[in-house]
């Protein structure tokens, strides 16, 4: 695991979060029913203000940095086999550190980005934070623009052994989520705070 001490630069900061609402759904019962290093699973029971009882599974999970590396006109992204969906896929650099769930995000951006491609960013701006699946899971995600990018050697951990990187200018991209081999949802929601961020 990679941690660089370079300085990110900010982007503007984001408005503050609205006053939570009072839950529309109470919670009376919860049960862990599977864990591991990456995950907790539980079953909550809950009940909805008209007394109507439900259950749902939660999956908890850390939320996990995701990089854009942009450099001359063009995306540094990287390919790996994904088990759940028995396919190769491209995608932007992303990760977290089970070890550290409380690593500053900064930091984790910049070591994952190393780690996956070796890239070292002189200029590092947050685009914001988004939810991968809040329908059944807790996880979020933080997205940064890495920009002033300087190569290196990657340091793949054994569970990305077979990871691939490789640069695209913008219109190959594109092409790429034509014909779906780019279809990572948190890189493609990534992809539209760029477009967002460079107006």
């Amino acid at each position: 695991m990679t941690h660089d001490a370079q300085e990110a630069v900010p982007a503007a900061p984001e408005p503050a979060a609205p006053e939570p609402a009072a839950p529309e759904l109470a919670t009376i019962g919860s049960l862990v029913v599977y864990r591991n290093r990456w995950m907790t699973v539980r079953e909550d029971r809950t009940r909805r203000p008209d007394g109507y009882e439900g259950v749902f599974g939660v999956v908890e999970k850390p939320d996990f940095a995701l990089v854009v590396p942009w450099s001359d006109g063009g995306f540094h992204l990287v390919e790996q086999y994904r088990y759940p969906v028995r396919g190769r896929y491209w995608e932007f650099p992303q990760g977290s550190w089970e070890d550290d769930p409380a690593a500053d995000p900064v930091e984790l951006a910049r070591g994952e980005l190393a780690e996956e491609t070796g890239l070292r960013a002189g200029r590092m701006t947050r685009l914001g934070h988004l939810f991968e699946a809040y329908g059944y899971c807790d996880q979020g995600f933080h997205v940064f623009l890495a920009e002033d990018l300087t190569a290196g050697r990657p340091r793949l951990e054994e569970t990305e052994a077979g990871l691939v990187t490789r640069w695209f200018p913008e219109a190959e991209l594109w092409r790429l989520v034509a014909e779906g081999t780019f279809k990572d949802a948190p890189s493609l929601a990534a992809l539209a705070l760029f477009h967002r961020h460079r107006g």
